[in-house]
């Protein structure tokens, strides 16, 4: 048996603006997480997989789902990277805590732990790279025309400064600290956000591109404000981003809701993260402020919430 985990993930800041060529900002949440599970069977048909995925509740042989399906495909171009011609048949079992349709990278995280169980079981590991490449292929199963952000951040596991189309770069932080994720309990489709921006900046490019310049500044000003440690200064820029991500259209009346209840009682900063439209919030708390802030985005309707260290 070989098994193999992927985090999840949630941006800082740059949402939608990274679609458009500007940087943005994203950590690796361990607190919750994709598995995938390999476990060799000693009787069968040589080069079959049997894939098992309870959470969606999803069975079936590999060779007998459709070519574009994201597990499928997750399976066939990582088996294109490995230097095995034959094996047994194969069970891979699929389990996930990462909440799906909220930001987080739930699907960047199955494909990646499914690289990383098929890699490590012919005892051929990818390099963080090359998972991510694979990784970004079948997030266009998933989402169209994704930024790239998730599948980068979660098979570097570090915090990421990224820009589509050039390297990422992974870096370090000056100093630990805390989120508190909050699901706002409405799905949040990557794809329907995503395509709802760009309707709308086709229909008005000065001003979204002008909304976009000043999120990438933002993502600037994070990035070194995070390698210093000055964290209240990085809750002043989560809070300016906010307000950029709604001048944008896609927060809505309960992640407001969410994200002025946490400044309210203690955040340094709070905003939508991921697509928007639904999904999560995040708050910049301490170890002082983390108990009322929890508190709050329950007594305000978060349907769960995580409490998440970024250490260096």
């Amino acid at each position: 048996m070989t098994s193999a985990t992927a985090p999840g993930k949630v941006i800082l800041c740059g949402e939608h603006a990274v679609v458009y060529g500007q940087p943005a900002l994203a950590v690796p949440v361990r607190q919750v997480e994709a598995r995938a599970i390999l476990t060799e069977m000693v009787e069968g048909e040589h080069g079959c997989i049997f894939i098992h995925a309870p959470d969606i509740q999803f069975h079936g042989w590999m060779h007998e789902i459709a070519p574009d399906n994201p597990i499928r495909k997750a399976i066939q171009l990582t088996l294109e990277m490995i230097p095995v011609q034959d094996f047994p048949e194969l069970k891979l079992e699929i389990r996930s805590s990462i909440p799906i349709a909220s930001g987080m990278g739930s699907s960047a995280a199955i494909s990646i732990a499914i690289i990383r169980a098929l890699s490590g079981h012919f005892d051929y590991l990818l390099p963080p790279e090359i998972q991510s490449q694979i990784a970004f292929e079948i997030e266009k199963l998933y989402h169209g025309t994704p930024s790239g952000i998730d599948n980068t951040t979660i098979a570097y596991e570090r915090p990421v400064y990224f820009i589509r189309g050039d390297e990422p770069i992974p870096f370090e932080i000056g100093a630990p600290f805390q989120l508190i994720i909050a699901d706002s309990g409405i799905a949040s489709s990557t794809s329907e956000a995503v395509s709802k921006v760009r309707e709308l900046w086709s229909k008005d490019k000065s001003r979204y591109e002008n909304l976009f310049n000043q999120i990438g500044s933002i993502s600037h000003s994070a990035q070194r404000a995070i390698k210093a440690g000055q964290i209240h200064l990085l809750g002043s820029l989560l809070n300016h981003n906010q307000e950029l991500l709604k001048a944008i259209g896609v927060s809505t009346p309960q992640l407001e809701r969410l994200i002025q209840s946490a400044r309210e009682n203690g955040a340094l900063g709070a905003k939508l993260s991921g697509a928007g439209l639904g999904g999560n919030t995040i708050s910049l708390v301490t170890d002082e402020t983390s108990e009322a802030v929890l508190a709050a985005l329950h007594e305000a309707g978060a349907a769960g919430t995580i409490l998440t260290k970024v250490e260096v």
